[in-house]
C-alpha cells in the first residue's frame, strides 16, 4: 500500500491536470470557432484584385463601416471585419480573411482583447498577439505596409482605458522599430475638453462609432496614409 499510494496520488494529479487542460482548450477553441460562420461569409465576398486597394480587417467597427468607400476616398478601401474579434481569434482566421486578397496595404483594427473582464490579457500579451498576427499576414503578404489603427477610447470601456492605452503604446513602439509596420494615432481626437471620450461620436451603446465618428476616424487614418502610402491614392 505504501508503494501504491504515491502512484495513486500521481495518477490523480495527471487526471486532474489533463481534465483542466482539456477544459481550458475546449473553452479557447469555442471562443475561436464561434466566428466560423461569419468568416465563411467573408470568404464568399469578392476578393480584391488591385494593388491600390487598402484592406481593412478586424472587429465590428470595421464590419459596421458601411460608408468606408466614401469616407476613405481618394483611397480605395475594402472592409472585411467580423463580430467581436479579438487578436487571439483573428490570428486563427487571418490567412482566410487576408490570404487571397491582392492589395497595397492592410489596416488592422481589433479592440476587444481588453474589455474590463477578469480574463483579459495584459498589455504585454496583447503586443505578443499583435506580433503573431503580423507574422500570419506576412505568410501571404511579406512586404506590403501593415497599419495598426489605435484602439479608440470609448465611454463604455473607459474604466479599462489605462490598460488599453498601454497596449496601444507597446504596439506603437514595435511598429516604429520594424519596416513596413505603421501605427495610426486617433485617440486624442475622440476626447472632449474634460479629457474623456466624446459621446457625440458614438451610437447608443457608447462603443461603436456613429456617422460623425466614422468621418472623424477616416480623416485621422488618411493623415497617416498621406504620409506613408500616398501612391495608393486614386486620381480625384
Amino acid at each position: 500500500m505504501k508503494i501504491l499510494k504515491p502512484f495513486i496520488l500521481n495518477l490523480m494529479f495527471v487526471v486532474i491536470f489533463s481534465t483542466t487542460f482539456i477544459s481550458a482548450s475546449a473553452q479557447q477553441n469555442q471562443e475561436i470557432t464561434k466566428w466560423e460562420n461569419e468568416v465563411m461569409n467573408l470568404e464568399k465576398l469578392p476578393f480584391s484584385d488591385s494593388e491600390n486597394t487598402i484592406l481593412f480587417v478586424g472587429s465590428s467597427s470595421i464590419r459596421l463601416w458601411e460608408s468606408i468607400a466614401e469616407d476613405m476616398f481618394p483611397y480605395h478601401a475594402m472592409a472585411r471585419g467580423y463580430g467581436g474579434a479579438k487578436l487571439s481569434d483573428f490570428i486563427y482566421y487571418a490567412h482566410r480573411i487576408i490570404g487571397q486578397h491582392r492589395c497595397g496595404a492592410i489596416a488592422i483594427f481589433v479592440a476587444n482583447d481588453i474589455t474590463g473582464q477578469s480574463g483579459d490579457p495584459t498589455s504585454g500579451q496583447v503586443l505578443k498577439l499583435f506580433r503573431k498576427t503580423v507574422k500570419e499576414i506576412r505568410k501571404s503578404h511579406p512586404e506590403i505596409p501593415v497599419f495598426w489603427i489605435e484602439i479608440t477610447p470609448t465611454p463604455s470601456r473607459w474604466k479599462s482605458w489605462e490598460q488599453i492605452n498601454q497596449a496601444n503604446q507597446l504596439i506603437k513602439k514595435h511598429c516604429n522599430k520594424n519596416k513596413n509596420l505603421h501605427y495610426i494615432p486617433t485617440s486624442q481626437f475622440f476626447m472632449n475638453e474634460q479629457g474623456l471620450p466624446d459621446e457625440k461620436y458614438f451610437i447608443s451603446d457608447m462603443l461603436h462609432l456613429n456617422t460623425e465618428g466614422y468621418r472623424l476616424w477616416s480623416s485621422c487614418i488618411k493623415v497617416t496614409f498621406d504620409k506613408t502610402v500616398p501612391q495608393l491614392r486614386s486620381p480625384k
